[in-house]
């Protein structure tokens, strides 16, 4: 018979969030599958299910290795867990190869579902909660994250991102120059533990607020969709004309669009620069 692939959400901080089935599909598994060792150690330990385990280390690194080996298990027909560092595997986090490698082999994939920060996050903020957009970690480059912003300007849903402590200011300030330091929005961070936070407040002021002053442990950013009132639509050749007519070079003119317009950097800068070859009338 082949094996069962269990899908466990394991606590993001609280070891009391974790549930008796997970609980019970740790202690039975024949193979734990773990983004970071030490961590599930931890668990066992708690459980008092530790001791000599067959526990294999299962990050973004080795993953797509990983999979294939633990497809073959599970077609020998032994139990595997799946976890990773903290949350649900799959979200942000490894385990969506692993997933696809067991259905492939036919095996059964159960998830134990438990705690996810985005949407413990999301519920915490105060802001709507009908309809809701993950976004995951936002690029770590100024370029590309203000592309993404640009791109979602008129997203009407909530949408929720994870960000490093030592780049929410950095983020938060993209957010506000994209969609304007009005937007409602809240951080929260260490959910779950001892010094649980949602900081409310605009876009803005939250931006002013964590410039200087990096917020300790992983982060949440919860922010509100755009309003309901229409945006004429941006003649971006137009834009661009306008920004050369004050003496920008295509280099900067592609550097203040990407935010408005939501285009990729190389596309507004090759249009600036062919627009600022044309010759004069």
């Amino acid at each position: 018979m082949v094996g069962t692939l269990y899908v466990v959400a394991t606590p993001i901080g609280n070891l009391g969030d974790l549930s008796p089935r997970a609980a019970e599909a740790l202690r039975t598994a024949d193979v734990i599958a773990a983004e970071d060792t030490r961590r599930v150690q931890i668990l066992l330990d708690h459980l008092g299910a530790g001791g000599r385990r067959d526990v294999r280390s299962t990050f973004d690194g080795n993953e797509a290795a990983r999979a294939e080996e633990l497809a073959a298990e599970l077609t020998a027909g032994k139990q595997v867990a799946l976890v990773s560092d903290a949350g649900t595997p799959g979200v942000s986090d490894p385990g969506a190869r692993v997933v696809r490698a067991a259905i492939a082999a036919g095996a059964p994939v159960v998830v134990i579902p438990g705690p996810v920060a985005a949407i413990a996050a999301l519920v915490a903020s105060g802001l709507a909660t009908d309809r809701f957009l993950f976004l995951g970690f936002p690029p770590r480059d100024a370029g590309p994250r203000a592309e993404l912003a640009g791109g979602l300007v008129d997203e009407r849903a909530t949408m929720l991102f994870y960000e490093a402590p030592d780049r929410v200011g950095a983020t938060l300030a993209t957010l506000a120059a994209a969609w304007g330091d009005d937007r409602a929005a809240c951080v929260s961070r260490e959910l779950t533990k001892r010094y649980e936070e949602h900081v409310r407040g605009t876009l803005g002021e939250l931006r002013d607020r964590f410039a200087d002053a990096a917020p300790r442990g992983e982060c949440v950013i919860v922010v509100a969709g755009a309003s309901e009132v229409a945006r004429p639509a941006l003649d971006v050749e137009a834009e661009v004309r306008a920004l050369l007519a004050t003496g920008l070079g295509p280099k900067d003119v592609a550097q203040r669009l990407v935010v408005k317009t939501g285009r990729p950097r190389r596309e507004l800068y090759q249009l600036a620069l062919a627009l600022a070859r044309e010759p004069a009338p």
